[in-house]
C-alpha cells in the first residue's frame, strides 16, 4: 500500500468523526424560474418550457438549488471541497448512486421554494478496490408551506482509481422492455447538462482529467441524466401518467461516443413501470422504478 493510499483508509477515529455530521440540516431558498426549464426543454428536444404557472415535469427540481461553491473552494475533481453541509470523507472520488423520490404536490413555474436537506446517515463498507462510504441525504421541497417533494439521494465515496483495478462484472439488462429509445451521448449533451445543473465535475466534460486520472475510457454520462432520460421516455410514451414516486439506482457507468438505450416495461397492474438504461453491450448501467398515482 502507498502513503498515499494508507492516509486515505477509513480507520475508526475517522468514522466516528464523520458521522458526527449525521442530523446536519441546511435550509435554502430557491424559485422556479423558466430559463432552465427552457434549457432542458431544448436539450431534450421538447417543445418550449413550460410558461408562468405551468407544471415544473418530474425530477426537473433538480435544476435549482444549485452548489454555488466559490471557484476558488472547488477541488481538483471540480466537485467544492467538503467540510461545509456534506462530511469531510477522504476518498477522492464522489458520485451520485442512487434516489427515491415522492411527489406530494406539483411546482410551477413562478413558485417560491424551501428546501430543508438533512444528513440521513453515513455507512463504511470495504469493497474489492478499497475503502466506500455511503451517504444519505434528506431533502424535502416545499412551496407555500406545503411539502411538494420528498428525496433520499445516496453519495458514495470511492479510493482514487489505480491502473489494473478489477472492474466489476457487468449485470445483463432486461430483455423485456415495452418502450425503449436508442441515444448517444455527446460532449455537447454532457455539457448542456452539467451548464443546467452547474456541476462541474470534471469526468463528465474533461476527457485528458476523465481518462488519466479516474481511469475511465471516456467522458462519463451522468447518473441524473440518464434518470432524467428514463422519465422523458414516460412522458413521450404515457403523457397522461402522474407519477408517485420514482426511485433509481446506478449499476455501471455508461461512456460518451457510444449508443446506449433508455427502457421501459409498464407493469401489469397499470400503476407502475420497471425502467433502466444499458449499454451497447446489453449491459445494465442503471435500473429504476416509476410508480404512477
Amino acid at each position: 500500500m502507498t502513503e498515499a493510499n494508507a492516509e486515505m483508509r477509513i480507520t475508526q477515529d475517522v468514522l466516528e468523526h464523520l458521522r458526527t455530521w449525521t442530523g446536519k440540516t441546511e435550509e435554502r431558498q430557491d424559485e422556479v424560474t423558466p430559463a432552465p426549464v427552457a434549457g432542458l426543454s431544448a436539450t431534450l428536444d421538447l417543445a418550449a418550457g413550460a410558461a408562468a404557472g405551468g407544471e415544473l415535469p418530474p425530477i426537473w427540481h433538480w435544476l435549482y438549488f444549485l452548489p454555488n461553491a466559490p471557484q476558488s473552494e472547488l477541488g481538483a475533481d471540480g466537485h467544492p471541497r467538503l467540510g461545509g453541509f456534506l462530511p469531510p470523507v477522504p476518498l477522492p472520488r464522489r458520485m451520485w448512486a442512487g434516489s427515491r423520490i415522492q411527489w406530494l404536490a406539483p411546482l410551477r413555474v413562478g413558485d417560491r421554494m424551501q428546501r430543508v436537506s438533512t444528513i440521513q446517515s453515513l455507512a463504511h463498507k470495504a469493497g474489492r478496490s478499497g475503502d466506500l462510504v455511503f451517504v444519505t441525504v434528506r431533502h424535502e421541497i416545499s412551496r407555500g408551506g406545503e411539502l411538494a417533494i420528498r428525496e433520499e439521494q445516496d453519495i458514495v465515496y470511492r479510493a482514487p482509481a489505480r491502473p489494473g483495478d478489477p472492474a466489476p462484472a457487468p449485470q445483463a439488462a432486461p430483455t423485456d422492455a415495452t418502450w425503449s429509445r436508442e441515444l448517444v451521448a455527446d460532449p455537447a449533451l454532457l455539457f448542456r447538462f452539467s451548464a443546467l445543473t452547474f456541476n462541474a465535475h470534471r469526468i463528465h466534460y474533461d476527457r485528458t482529467y476523465a481518462q488519466d486520472v479516474e481511469q475511465y475510457p471516456g467522458l462519463v454520462v451522468h447518473g441524473p441524466l440518464q434518470a432524467t432520460l428514463l422519465l422523458d421516455l414516460v412522458r413521450r410514451k404515457q403523457p397522461q401518467a402522474r407519477l408517485a414516486s420514482f426511485s433509481f439506482r446506478a449499476m455501471s457507468p455508461i461512456f460518451d461516443g457510444h449508443p446506449f438505450q433508455v427502457c421501459s416495461a409498464p407493469q401489469a397492474d397499470g400503476h407502475s413501470a420497471r425502467l433502466w438504461t444499458q449499454d451497447a453491450s446489453g449491459h445494465l448501467a442503471m435500473q429504476a422504478e416509476a410508480r404512477f398515482q
